[in-house]
């Protein structure tokens, strides 16, 4: 007999949403779905100058636990996960949806990029993702889901995007090596790569207005992707539905990347 339960089920689930900036945001159309899905949800925001463009879509969402991180200080991410221990004491998917240069490198040729740049840009966009996988190992004793956003530019060159190629494909090279680490372990490990979204961290890559016309132009479908496409995508893979699917960099593109 056919079962009656949904195919993407969060019910029960505890889920972590890392860089929800606002309601554009797509952690937040990812968020969404997790919640639609039935996941009890405890997501972040950066600051306090970030804190009332994150609580109203907290509240909306609604999320259990809306907790300070900012990953580039000293022990921010080990408190949101000591937070989770305590109040949960597991934790089955997490989301990290976080990527940052500075202006002046992002602006640059990769060539003028500066040493401090590149690497901030690296600890913030990949290097936290790896901190995370550590700290949700131990709340993960029953197997679970991380999921990361790159981006194709990561695997071809993509003009204006240039500091986060390199950082974007280091990301996609840890989620493999991730997958296979923690893969005995029942944790899978992957990323969505959705196309151009105008999202507040997009609109600092240069002329990205264009970037954004060019895709839905050279996409089979015509479409520009939405945060609530990446969303379901997210839903599936945290879901059990997902449970045989690691160490993939899944596009969300309406077809794009197919495309010379």
């Amino acid at each position: 007999m056919p079962s009656s339960r949904p195919i993407i089920d969060l019910s029960g689930k505890i889920g972590l949403v890392l860089g929800i900036a606002n309601e554009h945001s797509i952690a937040t159309g990812c968020a969404r779905r997790f919640a639609d899905a039935g996941a009890h949800l405890v997501a972040t925001y950066l600051d306090d100058k970030a804190r009332p463009f994150v609580e109203p879509v907290a509240r909306a969402l609604p999320c259990d636990l809306l907790l300070p991180c900012d990953v580039r200080v000293d022990g921010a991410l080990d408190a949101v996960f000591t937070a989770i221990r305590d109040r949960y004491g597991r934790l089955n998917f997490l989301l990290h949806a976080m990527a940052f240069a500075p202006r002046e490198d992002l602006h640059a040729r990769v060539t003028d990029c500066s040493a401090a740049g590149f690497a901030l840009a690296m600890d913030v966009s990949c290097h936290s993702f790896i901190r995370c996988a550590r700290l949700a190992e131990p709340l993960m004793a029953q197997g679970g889901a991380l999921l990361s956003v790159s981006f194709y530019g990561a695997e071809r060159v993509v003009e204006h995007y240039n500091l986060m190629g390199p950082v974007k494909a280091a990301l996609e090279s840890s989620v493999r090596y991730l997958a296979a680490e923690l893969g005995p372990r029942h944790i899978r490990v992957n990323a969505v790569s959705p196309g151009p979204i105008a999202t507040r961290a997009a609109s600092g890559i240069d002329r990205f207005d264009e970037l954004l016309e060019r895709a839905a132009l050279d996409a089979p479908e015509h479409q520009r992707v939405t945060i609530e496409d990446v969303g379901a995508l997210a839903a599936f893979l945290a879901s059990d539905a997902g449970a045989r699917i690691t160490g993939s960099i899944i596009p969300v593109d309406g077809g794009q990347h197919i495309m010379a």
